[in-house]
């Protein structure tokens, strides 16, 4: 145990400051400061307040999640971090305070990617990946389907979302219905009263000429909230429940057709289910229900664990270390458009992924003096 690298993680891609500590595999801290309400009167997140709320939870989180581990900043043997991909403001201050820390503290800094963070964070719930597992990653600003062959190194895109990703779609219908923000959570408690065979909405990009495994949920928000502008321009009541479970059922049945169809022609036996999106209960249902039938096995981490959080950071940061992976430079910058292929940022002279929009370039020299 003793030997398993025991690697902090910062993640503020977007409205979580969360700070995780893991040691190998084992989870010893989730410590999440949530900036959500001050989002919810804007009915979506804003960027400079999430940023200004990340600078001010960051150094309680960070000590809150060393005390719950009972571990000291000295005993780490890495901080991790997410550079990208999110918001350019939020990132840059979870970039800035794990530098700091590292510097301090004099440890290894890994700059890694959202995305196969929220897949890593499995290891902690179900313990190592499978190689290769398929990743269906669900959440406010992504549905992709990944091929995971080595997740510090080897991960491939099939299929990524080519308008509203399902997280924005369930906050739009969830605000013409005037349920509030997030929209996820809600419209799921409200599902599970209603029918979701009761209005046949469109499941977007299954036709055969469609591409295989992207996904579009633009067609199916704007065909449930015209449906609902008709039912309100004639008079008549909306039937929340039912239009909440019809339009639930639409994005779920694309989203589990879709990866086990994925599985099948790629041969693989394993699907992973993760993101913020991943916390919805028929989406848990129905694949599992679909991967039985197709004979392959479905993981899935707990919900607190789906959605944003530093645990899944420190969990791929712990794989980088404890599979020798080269340490980030001290220029590492956030990037709000990082590839998912790039699983983490390395030192330099690894082609500093060009193209993108670097949002500061610093030497160690004039951040520190």
């Amino acid at each position: 145990m003793a030997d398993e690298p025991l690697v902090l993680g910062i993640e503020t891609s977007c409205d979580e400051t969360g700070v995780g500590i893991v040691r190998g595999t084992t989870l010893l801290a989730d410590a999440v400061a949530s900036s959500v309400d001050e989002h919810a009167r804007f009915g979506g997140v804003v960027p400079e307040v999430a940023s200004r709320a990340h600078l001010e939870a960051m150094v309680p989180t960070i000590q809150r999640a060393l005390k719950d581990a009972g571990v000291t900043a000295k005993d780490l043997d890495g901080i991790s971090v997410t550079a990208g991909p999110g918001l350019a403001g939020a990132l840059l201050v979870g970039v800035s305070a794990a530098k700091a820390y590292a510097y301090a503290l004099d440890k290894p800094l890994y700059g890694v990617n959202h995305l196969a963070s929220h897949i890593c964070v499995d290891q902690l719930e179900h313990g190592k990946l499978p190689e290769p597992t398929m990743a269906l990653l669900v959440s406010g600003g992504h549905s992709s389907l990944l091929l995971s062959a080595d997740i510090t190194s080897d991960v491939r895109p099939l299929g990524a979302t080519i308008d509203d990703a399902a997280g924005e779609a369930f906050d739009k219908i969830a605000r013409v219905l005037n349920l509030g923000f997030p929209g996820g959570p809600v419209i799921d408690r409200y599902a599970k009263e209603g029918d979701p065979n009761a209005i046949s909405f469109p499941r977007g990009l299954t036709g055969p000429r469609d591409p295989a495994y992207d996904f579009s949920f633009s067609g199916l928000k704007t065909a449930v909230a015209r449906w609902i502008e008709a039912r309100r321009a004639a008079g008549e009541d909306v039937p929340v429940r039912d239009v909440s479970a019809s339009f639930q059922e639409a994005v779920v049945d694309v989203l589990t057709r879709k990866a086990v169809r994925a599985c099948k022609d790629e041969g693989v036996d394993h699907l992973m289910i993760g993101g913020g999106v991943a916390a919805n209960s028929r989406l848990r249902a129905l694949a599992q229900e679909r991967c039985e039938r197709a004979g392959i096995r479905l993981r899935v981490p707990r919900p607190k664990l789906c959605t944003d959080n530093g645990a899944m950071v420190a969990a791929l940061g712990a794989e980088m270390v404890a599979r020798n992976r080269e340490a980030s430079s001290w220029d590492l910058s956030a990037d709000s458009s990082l590839p998912v292929t790039e699983t983490h940022v390395p030192g330099h002279g690894h082609g500093h992924h060009h193209g993108h929009d670097h949002v500061h370039e610093v030497s160690k020299e004039n951040l520190y003096s």
